[in-house]
């Protein structure tokens, strides 16, 4: 009988994972380097030595991400309500460092010049009887046909290679916003246009503008890359792929390429995902030597590439997701699996600042030249070479194919370390000192940020850098216990290849709890439902104290004999108090409800496939894809799925 293959494919900064999972159950994993030029030359050689021919291939891409880091999107002209043309420049009052004066934003992704105003307002007035089912808007200023072709015949004139509609109020009547994009299509067959309500139809001006823009700045390029990636893969006799979204789950190539928003943290994702099904074969598998399975249902995540870090958090057993939040200094309103991302990666560049001082990142030595021990042209120290130099990683070398040279790392830290008066093992050792101090930061604020305490965590640490670091980590958080899991080096790419495709519908209600009774809802989410396929559905409500400026997501049970308003209230209350420590007495309204519909996602058999014993550090051990550090201290225990328990020694 032939293998089917569901292939993960991971691209970092430095390289590109693929794991296979094969009809039983069974990876198998694969690394080559990345070709930061075109990720699509990566995936592509990744799936070289592939025995036959992928029933499925589901890419996690940083290809949004590296757009808006970068700046590199698309001409996006802006048609929008008059008197709101600058919405997007004002941004929000919010203040991270209330004294800091200096602090600057990253300009928006339109510029002033291409925003175009329009006559028109709708105006949310009334609210039906019986606890209405939407808001009702009322035309304040109708749409004139002479101000409709004024506002095209001025958006074409600038040649835009993109177009987004965003006005007041779409949120709840997208009658003008339909009209205006009907126009533009119609008067330039084939222009790309984007609608704000087409991506985010809650409210909130800012949020729903900046997000919309987010899409029509990254969709151009997005459409590009899936159609060469494609293309590329039916060359090689490949399927089309499917694309991890930010709320972990995938969607067609096709589909995806029209969301482009929600692939900005696609790779991540696709970590957080990985580690919560280890941690579920692991609560399965027999009991370990000195923790139970409810030791597992909580932690927190580290995945450690070449270029960066990602911290996650997984609660009850599932990954957090959670309703936005920024990437690249863009907020973007949508989905996503709680990832916290810093410049701290295996590549991180170690330099001294004016001041003297040392310091790691955010540069990376990425893929090309990649660390000085890579040999490919590397002269400045990275946090790899202070690995190698302290005896960390293995010589011989890494997977991917690469060769270390422990002599030219050394060079490297030992001229930093002459500049600094110091000499090179300490050097090395303050170089991981620091990278370690900012995972620990990005650690803490996904975590004691949102009430929850890491010392009942375990920490899943994976990545080619994760096993590297975790003891150091754990040791900063005081957590008691690290999982490395089995194919720790392409974890990310284990997740995408378990990913269940997922799809999401959403409206805006802006109503009070009280006022929603078990029907409403129900005949809610019975709307929401009938734009979706899939046999795994989940509901949620996106909820905050009148009068507050953020929500909080609350899951919904609806159907008959289902939630109503009240029960929504007090799940809302008891999610507050564990967030932020405190209730409040005010009336808790639903902002908007979100309908989610999908497949189930794929299993995958763990099992260690060699005989190994514990190991009491310090102690370094090569993996197949990583290299684990046990620290002094520190114990690791073989697990029956693969992969180590760490605890300390008593």
């Amino acid at each position: 009988m032939s293998t089917h293959w569901r292939v993960g494919v991971d691209v970092g900064g430095t390289f590109t994972d693929r794991a296979a999972l094969t009809s039983d159950g069974r990876v198998v994993a694969h690394k080559v380097l990345s070709t930061p030029g075109d990720q699509g030359e990566g995936v592509v050689a990744s799936l070289d030595g592939l025995a036959a021919r992928a029933d499925a291939i589901v890419h996690g891409t940083t290809v949004v991400t590296n757009l808006l880091l970068e700046r590199r999107g698309a001409r996006v002209v802006l048609v929008t309500t008059a008197g709101a043309e600058d919405v997007l420049f004002l941004r929000r009052q919010d203040r991270a460092s209330l004294y800091d004066l200096s602090r600057q934003h990253p300009a928006p992704l339109v510029a002033r010049e291409d925003v175009i105003a329009v006559a028109e307002r709708l105006v949310v007035r009334d609210r039906e009887a019986n606890g209405a089912l939407a808001a009702t808007p009322i035309a304040e200023r109708a749409l004139e046909a002479t101000e409709l072709r004024r506002v095209v015949d001025a958006t074409l004139a600038r040649d835009p290679e993109i177009v987004l509609v965003a006005l007041l109020h779409s949120y709840a009547d997208a009658r003008h916003e339909q009209a205006v994009a009907a126009a533009l299509r119609q008067a330039r067959p084939g222009l790309e246009v984007v609608t704000s309500a087409e991506v985010l139809p809650e409210i909130r001006e800012y949020e729903r503008l900046a997000t919309a823009s987010a899409e029509a700045y990254a969709r151009p390029a997005v459409l590009r890359y899936l159609e060469r990636l494609t293309e590329r893969l039916h060359a090689a006799g490949q399927p089309a792929p499917s694309v991890m979204t930010s709320g972990g789950g995938m969607q067609p190539a096709a589909t995806a390429a029209r969301h482009a928003a929600a692939l900005a943290l696609s790779g991540p994702a696709g970590g957080v995902v990985g580690a919560a099904a280890v941690l579920r074969a692991l609560r399965a598998s027999a009991p370990q030597p000195s923790a139970s399975a409810s030791a597992f249902e909580d932690a927190l995540t580290i995945d450690i590439g070449g270029t960066s870090a990602d911290a996650g958090l997984i609660l009850s057993g599932e990954p957090l997701v959670e309703a936005g939040g920024e990437v690249a200094g863009v907020p973007i309103a949508l989905p996503r699996v709680l990832v916290d991302t810093v410049s701290a990666g295996g590549g991180s560049i170690a330099w001294i600042d004016d001041g003297g001082a040392l310091r790691v990142g955010p540069r990376s030595a990425g893929a090309r030249p990649g660390p000085v021990a890579f040999g490919r042209g590397g002269t400045e120290p990275t946090v790899t070479d202070a690995q190698l130099v302290l005896g960390r990683i293995v010589a011989r070398g890494m997977s991917g194919g690469v060769a270390l040279d422990a002599d030219a790392a050394r060079a490297a830290i030992g001229a930093l370390a002459a500049t600094l008066g110091s000499d090179v093992e300490r050097t090395a050792r303050a170089i991981l000192a620091i990278a370690d101090a900012e995972m620990a930061r990005a650690l803490r604020r996904v975590s004691v940020e949102r009430g929850v305490d890491p010392r009942r965590c375990a920490l899943v640490a994976f990545g080619g850098g994760g096993p590297l670091h975790a003891c150091a980590l754990a040791d900063a958080l005081a957590m008691p216990r690290i999982v490395v899991p089995p194919f720790a080096g392409v974890l990310s790419a284990v997740g995408l290849a378990l990913a269940p495709e997922r799809r999401e519908a959403a409206m805006s209600l802006l109503l009070p709890a009280s006022q929603l009774t078990a029907a409403h809802l129900a005949s809610m989410d019975h709307r929401l439902s009938e734009m979706l396929e899939g046999s795994e559905r989940r509901s949620f409500a996106r909820m905050r104290y009148r009068g507050q400026g953020h929500e909080l997501e609350i899951p919904v049970h609806a159907g008959a004999g289902g939630d109503d308003g009240s029960v929504l209230a007090a799940r809302f209350a008891e999610a507050h108090a564990a967030r932020y420590g405190f209730t409040l007495p005010s009336d808790a309204e639903v902002v908007a409800l979100r309908h989610e519909a999908g497949e189930p996602a794929r299993s995958v058999r763990f099992q260690r496939e060699q005989a190994a014993d514990t190991v009491t550090g310090p102690a370094t051990l090569a993996l197949s894809d990583a290299t684990l550090f046990v620290a002094e201290g520190w114990a690791a225990l073989p697990l029956d799925i693969g992969g180590w328990l760490l605890e300390r020694v008593a």
